[in-house]
């Protein structure tokens, strides 16, 4: 362990009072210098339980609602910015850019030592939607890690939402075009109205960074899609759990062309379908909730929806006796 994971350098973030921030440092990669960011919330009474969120695609930590229900319910919250992401961003590295998902294991190997050294020994690894895929594989092949003691994923992206057909026939020749040529971009088909349905400059109620979580994003690198194609095989055959899980997502999926209500009440994002079915793959002690009138993000939607993602997170963490 280095000394670096032992004693990080943490800052003020910038969300504010009680949020602070350090970064870890990773050998260069394909495109030089990397980053990540961890980001701390302790909360108010002393605690050896603690959380560990990994935020979705387009994406960072600012959920500070979460942080600070978890605080109150005795966890001291950590959140990655992962490496190319958010405040993790550096100026010669393309957003968002991987090749493969286990290329994220660096940082929240080194996240989950920090919080060791930190005094803690219960480890709630929780993800979404992207994160939700990369916790449940970090999960799955970390089986024996000492600190953690349960997996809660959030709309987690275990089957892309596209055409039968085009999934079945195209990605898996994008997935090759893209071991060679993994800059290449290929339309996302990422719906339009999900960031317009959450911030508050446009019709919804948070405030997040737009350069870090975009409106829009139309075309995808192929790079991208083989990392998630290939992890994902992974999932459909079936993972193991050696901790308890909770698989939460909304009770529908819709794909509005134009501005329309569902954006807010549903996931316009993944197929809630697939979520269902692959979660039911799994080994293990495995819990699925489905929340009606959730978002793709279940924590960012309207106050009684989150309410109730908070009422059944905490009561399903205190029955496994965390």
């Amino acid at each position: 362990m280095t000394e670096q994971t032992i004693e990080p350098l943490y800052q003020l973030d910038v969300l504010g009072s009680g949020y602070e921030q350090a970064t870890l440092d990773f050998p260069d990669d394909y495109e030089g210098q990397v980053t990540a960011t961890l980001v701390r919330k302790k909360a108010q009474q002393a605690t050896r339980k603690a959380v560990l969120y990994i935020h979705g695609f387009i994406d960072y930590f600012f959920q500070t609602e979460m942080a600070e229900q978890f605080n109150q319910h005795g966890f001291d919250f950590y959140a990655l910015d992962l490496r190319k992401y958010g405040r993790s961003h550096l100026p010669h590295q393309k957003y968002y850019n991987v090749r493969e998902m286990a290329e994220y294991d660096a940082e929240i190997t080194q996240a989950l030592e920090i919080m060791g050294a930190e005094g803690h020994d219960a480890v709630l690894l929780c993800g979404h939607s992207t994160g939700g895929l990369t916790t449940t594989l970090y999960a799955a092949h970390h089986p024996d890690h000492p600190l953690i003691k349960a997996l809660w994923v959030n709309s987690p992206f275990y089957d892309f939402n596209m055409n039968p057909i085009k999934k079945k026939l195209g990605l898996p020749n994008l997935s090759r075009v893209g071991k060679i040529c993994p800059d290449l971009e290929f339309p996302s088909e990422l719906n339009k109205w999900y960031v317009t349905s959450l911030h508050k400059s446009l019709k919804g109620e948070w405030d997040f960074n737009l350069e870090w979580k975009k409106t829009t994003y139309p075309l995808v690198r192929l790079s991208f899609i083989r990392a998630i194609f290939e992890a994902q095989k992974e999932i459909h055959q079936g993972v193991a759990l050696n901790v308890p899980a909770l698989v939460m997502h909304s009770d529908q999926t819709k794909n509005p062309k134009k501005w329309h209500k569902h954006a807010q009440s549903s996931d316009v994002i993944l197929d809630v379908k697939h979520i269902d079915k692959y979660a039911r793959k799994m080994e293990g002690d495995v819990t699925i909730s489905e929340i009606k009138g959730g978002l793709h993000d279940l924590v960012l939607s309207e106050k009684s929806v989150r309410d109730q993602v908070y009422q059944q997170l905490f009561q399903w963490l205190d029955s496994k006796g965390l």
